[in-house]
């Protein structure tokens, strides 16, 4: 393969070319070679490299755990325990997430099962915004 300019890697990779840039900024893609014109080149581990990224990312992976698992791809006779404790530690963020916001659409939806739909000055929804006490439960 020909070596990639940036865009033709943007192209193949789905990565805007700012977000390329900052992935060499944090150290997660390699800086690249130049041309004697100073342009960046890439060839198709940069590629590789690049798609592992955008593929983590899409699945919610912070940009530190990303660096750990990138670390620990270019180790392939490593045991995969480490890999296997970062998406671990991410799927126990996920569900956290998934709790906090199960809570805020059952406080949500009570408030909106309980709006009158009347005037502003009985609405249930500007009450319990209003006061914290009101909600189901005390911590969303």
């Amino acid at each position: 393969m020909k070596p990639l300019a940036i865009g033709a890697l943007s192209a193949r990779t789905g990565v805007k070319i700012p977000t390329i840039r900052y992935y060499e900024e944090t150290g997660l893609l390699p800086r690249p070679e130049r041309t004697q014109g100073n342009q960046r080149t890439y060839d198709e581990a940069a590629a590789r490299r690049l798609r592992f990224i955008r593929h983590a990312r899409e699945l919610g992976f912070e940009v530190d755990a990303i660096r750990t698992l990138l670390a620990l791809a270019d180790q392939p006779n490593r045991p995969c325990d480490e890999a296997d404790a970062v998406a671990r530690r991410h799927l126990a963020d996920i569900d956290d997430r998934i709790a906090r916001l199960t809570g805020l659409r059952t406080e949500i939806q009570a408030m909106i099962d309980q709006c009158a739909r009347g005037r502003i000055e009985q609405c249930r929804v500007i009450e319990v915004l209003a006061d914290h006490g009101e909600c189901l439960h005390e911590q969303h």
